[in-house]
């Protein structure tokens, strides 16, 4: 009967195990609510470009991670991007939990934020976390009509944000239309259409993906375009963290 029990209460009660201790990031954008999940000392990698966690070992880029260092950390979770960032057949060769972190909206990235928590127990200030999200996004003002906008990705190629990209979702959510709409997450464009789609907004980033990018007014090709402009940090628009909810306020004053 004493045997009985104990195992009934292995059963019942929630087990550490189920928890995750050793985490290796791959995707930069989920370091900044690992972090702000108070979770940050179960982080043992991270990718070469990411800052939030120097002092956890660097494995390499998030394209070409070294599998080897990532084995020789024995990780418990590996917190990947998408399955074309980082393929099944190298998490196969890792024999690791994988964890997704690929948001393409805001609820998404809610729901990323939940999972995190779940998965390294810190559920509560997950929920927490979300609460603040979802209260900022009161402050939200109404428009009387969208703004019509296009996202620069890179200057060269000419490249934009599609429909899959986090980007249009902040557009959105702000109050305004991603006026390109095809269904990916960047699409190279011609200097025409962006002129045929006539937006009243243009955006381009600079960071990695857009180095020193050149106005878009001094640009030859665009000595058409009527658009008002604005240069954006990418680390802010274009990854799907917590920056998210500070971009969509900010367009949406500047929409207003």
């Amino acid at each position: 009967m004493k045997r009985f029990l104990l195992l009934l209460l292995v059963l019942v009660l929630p087990s550490k195990g189920l928890c995750y201790e050793r985490v290796v990031v791959l995707y930069a954008p989920a370091s900044g609510i690992i972090k702000a999940l108070g979770a940050g000392d179960k982080v043992v990698g991270r990718t070469r470009t990411d800052e939030t966690f120097p002092k956890a070992v660097n494995v390499g880029s998030h394209l070409r991670p070294n599998i080897e260092l990532i084995k020789a950390l024995r990780p418990d979770l590996i917190v990947a991007g998408s399955k074309r960032a980082f393929p099944e057949e190298l998490e196969k060769r890792l024999n690791t939990k994988v964890y997704r972190y690929d948001p393409r909206n805001i609820e998404d990235l809610l729901q990323c934020i939940l999972d995190l928590g779940k998965l390294l127990d810190r559920q509560a200030k997950a929920e927490s976390l979300v609460r603040e999200f979802r209260e900022r996004l009161t402050k939200l003002m109404p428009l009387k009509r969208p703004v019509r906008v296009i996202y620069e990705v890179s200057q060269s190629p000419l490249k934009v944000a599609g429909q899959r990209s986090i980007v249009t979702a902040i557009i959105e959510k702000a109050g305004g239309v991603n006026q390109v709409k095809v269904n990916r997450k960047h699409v190279i464009i011609s200097p025409e259409e962006i002129l045929k789609l006539n937006p009243d907004l243009y955006i381009y980033q600079e960071g990695p993906m857009n180095r020193n990018p050149i106005p878009p007014r001094e640009r030859p090709y665009f000595s058409a375009l009527k658009a008002k402009t604005l240069k954006v940090d990418e680390k802010e628009f274009a990854r799907p963290g917590l920056n998210v909810i500070d971009a969509i306020l900010r367009l949406n004053r500047l929409f207003k």
